[in-house]
């Protein structure tokens, strides 16, 4: 019988409470001339979206855990006025027009059969010129046992990625931990793609 994936969401967000912005967005950030509209995909408590906040961004935080979107609309420090918040999981997912989608670790978590619908939105969201940041997992990580998590080969990823002009694509594999302290094979890759003009797609 297959396993299914749980994660106590409460013992992580204090786990990684206070940990900085991922790198992933900060590469992001430096390709953009000026703030602007960003979606914070599986937002957590806040960590990124607490530095689009402070660098004068507007942001979407969506999360599937109420409790998430509590902990970042009580953080201190942020700029209320420029943050919206929605509670929604990724098979429902709604996205406005934006300038950036910040995704960090947070896309394997999409059941796979709702995978592409979710890619698709992502994509249809950004504006020419606008910026997909994130994380995928791999196939060789040791999560993929788990058929409600999404992984993806490397050729996989390149074909996800064929709109976009890739700006940084890091392969990481290595024997670790979670979070939570949990023994884990991570096998990850890093991403910041640019969307491309329609005229410029690749053919598929």
């Amino acid at each position: 019988m297959n396993q299914i994936f749980e994660r106590k969401w409460s013992d992580y967000y204090q786990a990684v409470e206070g940990r900085p912005p991922r790198e992933t967005l900060l590469m992001a950030l430096e390709k953009f001339e000026e703030p602007q509209f960003a979606v914070d995909l599986g937002c957590g408590d806040g960590r990124d979206a607490v530095e689009l906040l402070k660098r004068g961004w507007r942001v979407l935080g969506i999360d599937g855990e109420a409790e998430a979107i509590a902990r970042l609309q009580s953080r201190p420090n942020i700029d209320l006025n420029r943050l919206e918040t929605r509670v929604m999981r990724f098979e429902n997912l709604v996205l406005p027009t934006v300038d950036l989608v910040n995704a960090s670790f947070c896309l394997p978590f999409c059941p796979p059969e709702h995978f592409s619908e979710l890619w698709n939105k992502i994509v249809a969201a950004l504006r020419v010129g606008g910026r997909f940041c994130g994380q995928l997992f791999g196939d060789r990580d040791s999560w993929a046992k788990y058929p409600n998590m999404s992984h993806h080969t490397r050729s996989q990823v390149e074909e996800l990625l064929q709109p976009f002009t890739v700006e940084v694509l890091q392969e990481e594999e290595h024997p670790g931990t979670t979070a939570l302290g949990e023994q884990k094979y991570w096998h990850n890759f890093h991403i910041v793609a640019c969307k491309e003009s329609i005229n410029s797609n690749h053919d598929i």
